[in-house]
């Protein structure tokens, strides 16, 4: 099943349910997923790539007005958007944990045989593709700067 079939499936069930905040988060991700197609001009599918790709922006997105709105001391909009995040990332696939992600970055980094933080951009570039969707960059960015010193 596509992400838009089971979002419009959730939607309709949020419908039934009378799950407002629910409807509302997720008829925000299907119209950012619309808005991509019409952007990219397709009126196929979109790839699970892009689909990936959008759902990480919502997560990020939502991250960052998180933090804001933690900085201002507004907790309502704290919890809201705490409830928001976790409806999104229930369409996230599985993230990896600290361990398998560091895993993978001393991989990377003998793969593409860095040895100090100045071949960090190079280390990202490698790493970012095998993780997308998988792993918060900025913990990428620290894990790979833990090993590069």
């Amino acid at each position: 099943m596509s992400l838009l079939e089971r979002l419009n499936n959730d939607i309709k069930q949020a419908m039934k349910n009378k799950e407002k905040d629910k409807l509302s988060v997720l008829r925000m991700v299907k119209a950012s997923l619309q808005n991509e197609a019409i952007k990219l001009g397709t009126k196929e599918q979109l790839s699970d790539e892009v689909e990936l790709t959008i759902l990480s922006r919502e997560v990020k997105q939502r991250k960052e007005s998180l933090h804001e709105f933690d900085k201002a001391g507004r907790q309502d909009l704290v919890d809201k958007l705490h409830a928001e995040l976790a409806i999104v990332e229930l369409y996230m696939p599985e993230q990896l944990s600290e361990e398998e992600l560091s895993d993978i970055v001393k991989e990377t980094i003998s793969e593409v045989g860095a040895t100090s933080k100045a071949e960090m951009g190079k280390v990202m570039a490698a790493i970012m593709p095998k993780v997308k969707g998988k792993a918060d960059g900025s913990l990428v960015n620290k894990l790979v700067q833990q090993h590069l010193s």
